[in-house]
C-alpha cells in the first residue's frame, strides 16, 4: 500500500509487536525491523546478557541508538522494545519518524504470552504479575502520549490486528477513504 509512512509498533512485552510487525510488513511488502533483535544481532549477545553486563541503563543507551538508526529507513515496519518509551528522546524520535501504533493488551494476556520466556530480564522475579502491573501503570501513559493509534490485541488473532492497523492507518493518510 503506497502513501503510508513508516509504521512503528510500541507497547508492553507480550502485546504481539514482533509477530504482528512481521505480518504487517509482509502485508504491505515492506522490510521489518525489531529493535531488540537488531540490538542482539549487533552485539552478538542476548538481552539478558546485556542487562547483566551493562545494566538496564546500558541497554537503554543501545536501544536509543538503534531507534535512531532504524527510524532513518523509509517504508518500513519497526517493532520497539516495551521500554523504548521510557526516554523522552525515543518518544520524540518515534513520533517524528512515522505513524506510531500502541498495541494494548491486558496484564493477564501478558502473563500468558510471557510465561515460559526466559529472554525478558525485567520479568525474572517471583511476582511477575506485580512487575507487569507496575510497568503498565508507569508506561501506559507514555505509550498513549506517543501513539497515533491505539489497538487492542488481547483475545484477537494477529491477522485481525494487522487488518485493523491497515484500515485505521489508511484512514489517517486519507480520511475520506470509505470505512471497510
Amino acid at each position: 500500500m503506497q502513501g503510508l509512512p513508516n509504521l512503528i509498533l510500541i507497547g508492553p512485552m507480550g502485546a504481539g509487536k514482533s509477530t504482528i510487525g512481521r505480518l504487517l510488513a509482509a502485508e504491505l511488502s515492506r522490510e521489518f525491523y525489531d529493535s531488540d533483535h537488531e540490538i542482539q544481532a549487533r552485539c552478538g549477545a542476548d538481552i539478558p546478557w546485556i542487562f547483566d553486563v551493562e545494566g538496564e541503563a546500558g541497554f537503554r543507551d543501545r536501544e536509543s541508538q538503534m531507534i535512531r538508526e532504524l527510524t532513518h529507513y523509509e517504508n518500513v515496519v519497526i517493532a520497539t522494545g516495551g521500554g523504548a518509551v521510557l526516554r523522552e528522546e525515543n518518544r520524540r524520535v518515534l513520533r517524528e519518524s512515522g505513524t506510531v501504533i500502541y498495541l494494548l493488551t491486558t496484564v493477564d494476556q501478558q502473563l500468558r504470552r510471557t510465561a515460559k520466556d526466559r529472554n525478558r530480564p525485567l520479568l525474572q522475579r517471583p511476582d511477575k504479575e506485580a512487575v507487569l502491573r507496575d510497568m503498565f501503570a508507569l508506561r501506559d501513559p507514555l505509550y498513549r502520549a506517543t501513539a497515533d493509534v491505539v489497538i487492542r490485541t488481547d483475545r484477537r488473532g494477529p491477522r485481525a490486528v494487522v487488518n485493523e492497523i491497515v484500515r485505521r492507518v489508511s484512514r489517517l493518510v486519507d480520511p475520506l477513504q470509505c470505512k471497510a
